[in-house]
């Protein structure tokens, strides 16, 4: 049997993993989606059971970075 493409969601969720989870602007440019679809995806997740947690950067320009919350399920 073969092993299955990774989806542009895969790749989203594999960014959420990351112990530095991931901004808006980095999901954007690895899927090569505009900001909504991004938002929308993350939306769709959390409707699948897959928790999202939303951090405010203490950043200047106040960039949001979204992280997997550790022990939830994949979304299928």
């Amino acid at each position: 049997m073969s092993e299955r493409k990774q989806t542009k969601i895969d790749k989203v969720q594999a960014l959420l993993r990351r112990p530095s989870g991931a901004s808006l602007e980095a999901l954007c440019k690895a899927t090569g989606w505009r900001p909504h679809s991004v938002r929308a995806t993350i939306s769709g997740l959390r409707k699948k059971g897959v928790t999202i947690k939303r951090r405010a950067s203490n950043k200047p320009d106040g960039s949001t970075t979204y992280h997997l919350t550790a022990g939830t399920g994949e979304a299928s």
